[in-house]
């Protein structure tokens, strides 16, 4: 780099242009004395994982309306939190919300420890969440280092190793600029220069407070980072989704097991997820296909499921699952490949 990058420097930027979050204490709050609350920063933290902002917003508005605080979480029923969550998606991190809630307040008082450390022996925190509470939540000088941050060093210093084979030593880049004076407001500061400035396409350069001292602006190769390793192909499974109705409204319904994916939740009785699915219809009925799939993509596969559905009388039993009773059955609180199945059958 032409010239080293300054910490204040970013600082200043970030008191003009901090993004307003609902679980954000803003720089100017902060001068007065405002202090973030742990629980607001680490349900944030927890929820943006492999999300967007634009997404969790209400979702972080509706948990904290209805559980304020660690210890009211911490109190929740299970199935109330799956409920809430639907739809957010990596539903593993439900249940680890609820694991650390309880362990913040069964093991801790309800008070989260305020240390990196201290953190990290909670149930669910990992390295990242751990170093952005501390530094956000408590002012530890932690380094905070998510895409964004990654991105923003990679240009910063003209990085072309790929990703995520770089991330140690974007991670000590990081670290070297992370100052001890107002921590949480800088790691704040180089996520939203990320986000709103260093973006992954067409980065404006020319609004960003680092700048001169970028080497890849220099360079001219700031659109080019990071670079990235080629991605695999995300490979197809197959499965069948049994959607029946009993002649009363009710709907047929079965909670998955805790562990594994959408571990949990609540859904259709189907087949496992594979490259030939076997039918096992969770009643006796007459089912009938419906002519279209349910197409949803996860991290690592793609997912067609075959959708069948059965009106069943009143004095059938299921095989597997229970069935809801209409007024208790909302639609919302399926996940999102379930709502799929379930809004290609109310169509039908």
């Amino acid at each position: 780099m032409r010239e080293s990058a300054s910490a204040q420097e970013l600082l200043d930027w970030y008191d003009r242009n901090a993004r307003r979050m609902p679980w954000r204490v803003g720089p100017d709050a902060r001068r007065l004395g405002v202090r973030p609350d742990p629980y607001r920063i680490w349900m944030s933290e927890v929820m943006l994982q492999q999300t967007t902002v634009a997404a969790v917003k209400s979702y972080f508005e509706t948990f904290t309306a209805r559980w304020p605080t660690v210890v009211d979480l911490a109190a929740a029923e299970d199935a109330d939190v799956m409920a809430a969550w639907a739809g957010l998606g990596y539903y593993a991190r439900a249940r680890n919300l609820l694991k650390c809630a309880r362990a913040v307040a069964n093991d801790h008082g309800g008070v989260f420890p305020d240390t990196r450390e201290g953190l990290l022996s909670l149930p669910g925190i990992g390295p990242y969440t751990a170093a952005a509470v501390a530094a956000i939540a408590f002012d530890r000088p932690e380094t905070v280092v998510d895409g964004n941050v990654e991105r923003v060093m990679a240009r910063l210093h003209d990085e072309h190793t790929p990703l995520p084979t770089a991330k140690p030593v974007l991670t000590e880049m990081a670290a070297a600029l992370t100052p001890q004076e107002r921590p949480g407001d800088y790691a704040q500061a180089v996520m939203d220069l990320g986000a709103t400035i260093c973006t992954p396409r067409k980065p404006a350069c020319g609004l960003c407070p680092w700048r001169k001292p970028c080497a890849a602006w220099e360079a001219g190769t700031a659109a080019e980072l990071p670079r990235k390793l080629p991605k695999k192909r995300k490979p197809t499974r197959l499965g069948i989704a049994y959607l029946a109705r009993r002649v009363d409204g009710a709907w047929l319904l079965e909670r998955r097991p805790d562990k594994g994916l959408l571990g949990g939740m609540l859904g259709w009785p189907g087949s496992d997820w594979g490259d030939a699915p076997q039918d096992d219809p969770p009643i006796r009925a007459e089912w009938r296909e419906l002519p279209a799939e349910a197409r949803h993509t996860f991290t690592h596969f793609h997912l067609r499921l075959t959708v069948k559905t059965a009106l069943v009388p009143m004095d059938r039993a299921p095989i597997r699952g229970d069935f809801v009773e209409l007024p208790d059955f909302s639609p919302s609180d399926l996940p999102t490949v379930m709502r799929k199945a379930f809004d290609l059958a109310k169509d039908s």
